[in-house]
């Protein structure tokens, strides 16, 4: 009698772990601190698909320098667990393009994306013809950078003409978060700033409504369908960076360092709210009809446009394609350019990855 029980207590023993293990929560891996902003936009996803797959989903943040370490760590580890996915963002696929990283989009299922854009903005003091644009640098602001060089120094023979420009009309601090960036662009210690549309609503439309600021240009978002950039609807009214450039210097922008910002600004804002599991996951298709489903929610909607903006989703193979045209866009020269503008003009260590040519 006393063997029957303890042969029942294992079965049900090894029962309820079986439930569990079905059971386990979905993790979403944020490779920055709370607050921060994929952090923020991870809480909402979390919240809303947990709702629509009635499946419980919890963000995990796993910060450090320039957001690369919690992505490494997905890679070399946690991507192996079928319920954990990877929230990626501009940031990383700037660093997947130039910097020393062990992620690899290639070895992912790509789930959805959220293609977004920024707006840059100037205290309208600034008269871009003489003097020094002051700007911030923090995850993800490289391409506004490179556009801005480009608008202030206008056409220039090569590469080295264009850093050359940079390091007289530029000041491009490190080492100051976005909301201290923010803080330091309200009290005029900054000239310049980037912002994405919400932010933008929030703390600068006033300032650009009582004539204290100037919107200067937004990026365009990524036509998925033509591979080209168009006006984005968020940012009605305020012109595209390359329709600003065409005003001032009248001729279409072009040449080598143009074409290292496209790719860099490219990868920013298509894999700007970025989400993967680990190739051949058994959860791949339930995830992308969850998210189909979930988008679908007016509640759902409104949470992401109150966060972000109304952007477009790309779900499944639709973002799988996407990434397969981006990776076209990527060449030698442009990546090569890339490390160049990085080190030499901005003064980061990067690398060239010829693997990426692969």
């Amino acid at each position: 009698m006393r063997f029957v029980l303890l042969f029942l207590i294992f079965v049900f023993s090894l029962m309820f772990l079986t439930l569990g293990i079905a059971k386990a929560d979905y993790r979403l891996i944020v490779p920055q601190s709370p607050g921060a902003g994929t952090s923020v936009w991870a809480q909402i996803f979390a919240k809303h698909m947990s709702e629509a797959m009635k499946e419980k989903f919890i963000v995990e943040h796993i910060p450090g320098i320039n957001d690369i370490p919690g992505f490494n760590k997905f890679h070399n580890e946690l991507r192996f667990d079928d319920k954990t996915i990877m929230v990626a963002h501009g940031g990383n696929a700037e660093s997947f393009l130039v910097d020393k990283v062990d992620y690899n989009y290639a070895d992912y299922e790509p789930i959805a994306t959220m293609s977004l854009n920024t707006i840059v903005t100037r205290n309208k003091t600034v008269d871009i013809e003489k003097d020094k644009i002051r700007m911030a640098h923090n995850s993800g602001v490289n391409p506004d950078m490179m556009a801005i060089i480009m608008l202030v120094c206008g056409p220039q023979k090569d590469v080295t003409a264009y850093l050359d420009c940079y390091k007289k009309r530029v000041i491009y601090v490190k080492g100051m978060p976005g909301s201290e960036s923010r803080l330091a662009f309200l009290r005029g210690e900054l000239n310049t700033i980037r912002e994405t549309y919400v932010a933008h609503q929030k703390f600068l439309a006033d300032k650009v409504k009582f004539g204290q600021a100037i919107d200067w240009f937004n990026h365009g978002v990524y036509d998925f369908s033509t591979g080209k950039i168009v006006q984005d609807h968020n940012f009605e009214g305020v012109k595209t960076f390359a329709a600003v450039y065409k005003e001032r210097w009248k001729v279409e922008p072009s040449g080598d360092f143009y074409e290292a910002y496209t790719l860099m600004k490219n990868y920013r804002d298509v894999l700007q709210k970025a989400l993967f599991v680990n190739k051949g996951n058994p959860n791949t298709e339930k995830l992308r009809q969850g998210v189909a489903y979930m988008i679908t929610d007016p509640e759902a909607k409104k949470a992401f446009e109150a966060d972000i903006g109304d952007y477009e989703w790309f779900v499944g193979k639709n973002f799988a394609t996407t990434i397969g045209k981006l990776k076209t866009q990527i060449t030698e020269k442009k990546l090569k350019t890339l490390v160049r503008i990085t080190n030499e003009g901005f003064g980061f260590e990067t690398i060239y990855k010829p693997e990426l040519l692969k």
